[in-house]
């Protein structure tokens, strides 16, 4: 997701929606072959008008494509933050004016208590969690045995 902001940095306004639509198609690729074959398609596309675009993309490609050997429920998560982001947002929020911490489990316990008080007002279901929890479990398994309490 941030890669994807950074592009659209450079790339002008009028073309934004053209582009992304464009760009969808490379991250959202059945699989790395496929995502890399329409990075190559978008490099014809958009190479000319915007070639520092597409180099940032092929230079961090690596990291970029690390996502695609799990299924499309577990990619979903990884590429779209907003989720995390609003974690990261709450703990900021609750350590900016703490000067320290006597130990690590002080913060940690300060940390657990925030996200309880936090996840009251998560009202919003993730689509399609119930499939991405599975994919999860089945990908990591035995790391999320506690989360899976049926």
């Amino acid at each position: 997701m941030h890669q994807i902001r950074k592009s659209l940095r450079y790339v002008g306004s009028k073309h934004h929606k053209a582009f992304l639509t464009d760009l969808k198609r490379v991250y959202q690729a059945l699989n790395k072959e496929v995502a890399e074959a329409t990075l190559d398609e978008l490099e014809v596309l958009w190479g000319d008008k915007y070639p520092i675009v597409i180099q940032s993309w092929r230079k961090k490609w690596d990291s970029l494509s690390i996502y695609f050997p799990y299924p499309e429920a577990i990619r979903r998560v990884i590429y779209i933050t907003n989720s995390i982001e609003a974690v990261h947002r709450q703990f900021r929020k609750l350590t900016k004016t703490k000067g320290g911490f006597p130990n690590d489990n002080s913060l940690l316990k300060l940390l657990y208590l925030g996200i309880q008080n936090a996840s009251k007002k998560w009202t919003i279901p993730i689509h399609t969690w119930n499939l991405t929890l599975s994919q999860l479990a089945i990908f990591f398994e035995g790391r999320l045995d506690g989360a899976l309490d049926i």
